[in-house]
């Protein structure tokens, strides 16, 4: 797990070693355990090293292999890379570390771009050909190790977070109004390729993309989860689905325990991390450490979960972690979860996850998470409204349930000058509607969270925060065989239960019923659900900012009229406008952007 970075010419110039350095250095939390630089000709990679898997330095990047004639960066990690590695042995192959890094380069060099098929993990890496001079770059299935790209004149440059793109220089940094109308749309989600800024993009997940030495370009999506029923789980009862789930999640879990360190879990007390816990509890893991954080209370708000984390701590015995956070914290992480953002953030999870990260970042370096349940098994409360809806409603049905703001509503809110003629937000769900591989309207809706929303929201979420205190996070729900299998599920044993059911259904055998049964939660932080105090002020400075006036983002009526009344307007899923808007330029200006 670390953080890499990287330049690649093509007008015959040198690589500038000088700003891949200065990449490296914004990195460095991704990686405090060592760093690296590599540079030959038209290409320089950089690499901050947070020491997961083979410890020595014998696991050190830039990597070069010269027998093989490549070197790679690598930023992840390949749970089933010890079974590659003895098939590449078997091969003829030699190993001169026990990393994983190692296996994905020699992979590459046995199966070309085709390794990402075999690979089990997640990952973002770059892979040089010294003969060819070809630079190949990959990120994983689902988008959960980011990776930042930006075009200069006669060169591209890529990096493991946007702001190490524009500390390295020559950057664009206008705002994008397309990718603006998205962010407003769809709870600060700006899709791939796009990113906020006008000249930074993202690599989309699940690509492969090559780069010729004249600088032409190809991209290979190599996967994409069907969401159909499939012939071979044909006649399957409930039970039998609820079998299959439990047992293609105890493999995924199983798989993330892969460590030269110790793995930890991030206990919420939820239904999705506590099923973790419970089976790696079944897989025989004892004093396994858990970790929940808590907040002070707002009025009749209440900011902890304790009370559940507490049953499945003590009902399999781990060596539980309560982490309470005074508001006053709160409010002084509030600067550090927006430096560590990649992108514009709006969920105050953030918060929560960046001041978890700090505190359990000083037990241990890797956790699993329950992150992406709700988008794979149907968890939200926008999916049951579209059960049934016919196909030619659908991108209606979506758009009314989820979408945060209609076209209409946000061209009183944009300024003209960024406002942009089309719907854009609405086109891109209509086009991804439209694609094959859906069968239902929920089916749809829930290919598109998980592939859209959940890559540049939650997954980013947890991956900023914890990766700001050199913490690995884990996602078991979101290991793609598991997600295969989930996308195949009958909509009805999904929706059941008022979502998840079929994975309620299958916790029962796992975990105790208070902690399935109980009401949805999520990470609370009352200070910062509705703004007052310092937080408002916060906001409200940001805003009046000369940077933001100077921009002229938001028309002035409309900011005025959110800050008059701070908690009252909020979004189709009931987020905070005022927020959504000040964080916005909150980021901006925490990262230097005019």
């Amino acid at each position: 797990m670390c953080g890499i970075s990287g330049e690649v010419r093509f007008d015959g110039g040198v690589a500038d070693m000088a700003a891949v350095s200065a990449m490296c250095d914004q990195l460095q939390r991704r990686g405090p355990d060592g760093s690296g630089g590599w540079q030959a000709g038209p290409v320089a990679l950089g690499h901050r090293r947070l020491k997961i898997i083979d410890l020595t330095d014998a696991g050190a990047q830039p990597m070069v292999d010269a027998e093989l004639g490549l070197t790679m960066v690598f930023n992840g990690i390949i749970y089933n890379y010890k079974e590659l590695r003895a098939e590449l042995q078997g091969a003829g192959y030699r190993f001169f570390s026990t990393s994983d890094t190692e296996v994905v380069l020699k992979a590459y060099h046995r199966w070309g771009a085709a390794c990402v098929e075999r690979f089990l993990g997640m990952f973002a890496f770059a892979v040089v050909e010294r003969d060819s001079g070809r630079v190949v770059l990959a990120r994983d299935r689902f988008g959960i190790k980011p990776l930042y790209l930006s075009r200069g004149p006669g060169r591209v440059r890529f990096a493991s977070s946007l702001p190490a793109l524009v500390r390295a220089g020559g950057v664009d940094t206008s705002i994008d109004p397309v990718a603006l109308h998205h962010y407003m749309s769809f709870h600060a989600v700006v899709p791939a390729p796009r990113t906020i800024l006008a000249g930074v993009g993202k690599l989309p997940p699940a690509t492969v993309r090559t780069y010729e030495p004249d600088g032409r370009e190809s991209d290979w999506e190599y996967w994409r989860p069907v969401h159909e029923r499939r012939s071979e789980f044909a006649g399957l009862s409930a039970v039998e689905w609820q079998e299959r789930v439990l047992e293609s999640l105890r493999v995924a879990v199983r798989r993330r325990m892969v460590a030269d360190v110790p793995v930890g879990v991030l206990l919420s007390g939820g239904i999705d991390s506590s099923l973790v816990v419970g089976l790696l509890a079944e897989e025989g893991q004892k004093g396994l450490a858990t970790f929940s954080i808590g907040f002070e209370a707002v009025g009749e708000r209440s900011g902890d979960e304790f009370v559940y984390s507490d049953v499945v701590a003590e009902t399999f015995a781990t060596d539980h972690h309560r982490l309470m956070v005074p508001s006053a914290d709160v409010h002084a992480g509030l600067d550090g979860a927006v430096a560590a953002m990649s992108e514009p953030q709006v969920s105050h999870d953030a918060v929560a996850f960046y001041l978890l990260s700090q505190q359990v970042s000083q037990h241990v370096k890797v956790v699993q998470s329950g992150q992406g349940a709700d988008e794979v098994m149907a968890g939200y409360d926008w999916y049951p409204p579209l059960d049934g809806v016919p196909a030619e409603q659908a991108v209606d049905a979506y758009a009314r349930h989820f979408v945060d703001r209609s076209h209409a509503e946000l061209a009183t809110q944009l300024a003209d000058r960024w406002m942009v003629t089309d719907d854009v937000s609405r086109a891109l769900i209509a086009e991804h509607f439209a694609r094959p591989g859906a069968e239902t309207t929920l089916d749809k809706a829930l290919r598109l969270d998980s592939t859209i929303m959940l890559v540049d929201d939650p997954v980013k979420r947890v991956d900023n925060m914890t990766m700001a205190w050199g913490l690995e996070a884990r996602v078991p729900f979101l290991d793609h065989e598991f997600v295969e299998l989930a996308a195949a599920v009958p909509p009805e044993l999904k929706l059941a239960h008022g979502g998840k059911g079929v994975l309620k259904d299958a916790a029962r055998k796992v975990i105790p019923a208070d902690v399935i049964d109980r009401p949805k939660g999520y990470f609370p932080v009352p200070a910062i659900t509705d703004l007052h105090g310092d937080y408002l002020e916060t906001v409200r400075a940001a805003l009046h900012a000369p940077e933001a006036r100077e921009r002229g983002l938001f028309r002035t009526d409309y900011v005025e009229r959110l800050l008059a009344d701070p908690n009252s307007h909020r979004t189709t899923l009931g987020a905070n406008q005022l927020w959504q808007v000040g964080l916005l330029e909150l980021w901006l200006q925490r990262h230097g952007i005019r």
